[in-house]
């Protein structure tokens, strides 16, 4: 049984994508693969730029600076991606997809993502989706802490962070 394919592992996996883009379709479909994606079909060079065009876009709801823009920007790709929700038992137990049958992969990750984000913001938080704390440190992430206040990507910028704010410390 599939609870939610579109919630969590979804924005991690843009997330991925984002911050280490693929550059190959040979590249994006064993990174789908390894995330768990069923593709149905070869993976293309068109599907490749349909991704890279969704990164772009995703990355602007990432960095909007507040919870209309974001809902908006959202509301965006939700409305160029998505479709009425179907069930579907293709991958062997019956869920949901929020996309019309027989699209390419490019239109998959586009719809997976719109519907994994809007429903990772509305049901963990508008805020849980942002870049690492660390100055020099772009990489994005999405909060899925039990208390929803991550700050950093990693516990090694985590830890990078508290060095350098004691070392400061120090110094006054």
């Amino acid at each position: 049984m599939h609870l939610n394919p579109y919630g969590e592992d979804a924005v991690k996996l843009a997330a991925d994508l984002a911050n280490h883009r693929p550059a190959t379709p040979g590249e994006l479909t064993d990174r789908c693969r390894a995330a768990g994606l069923v593709l149905e079909r070869p993976v293309t060079p068109q599907d490749l730029d349909r991704v890279m065009t969704l990164l772009d876009e995703w990355e602007k709801v990432v960095d909007a600076p507040d919870e209309h823009e974001r809902a908006e920007l959202v509301n965006r790709m939700l409305a160029e991606s998505a479709a009425y929700p179907r069930m579907t038992d293709h991958a062997g137990g019956w869920h949901l997809h929020y996309r019309d049958d027989g699209q390419p992969l490019g239109a998959v990750l586009f719809a997976l993502v719109s519907v994994g984000t809007a429903l990772h913001l509305v049901g963990r938080g508008m805020h849980r989706l942002r870049r690492c704390a660390v100055t020099e440190c772009a990489t994005i992430f999405a909060d899925t802490s039990r208390t929803g206040r991550q700050r950093y990507c990693s516990q090694r910028c985590a830890n990078r962070d508290a060095v350098r704010r004691h070392r400061a410390g120090r110094l006054r």
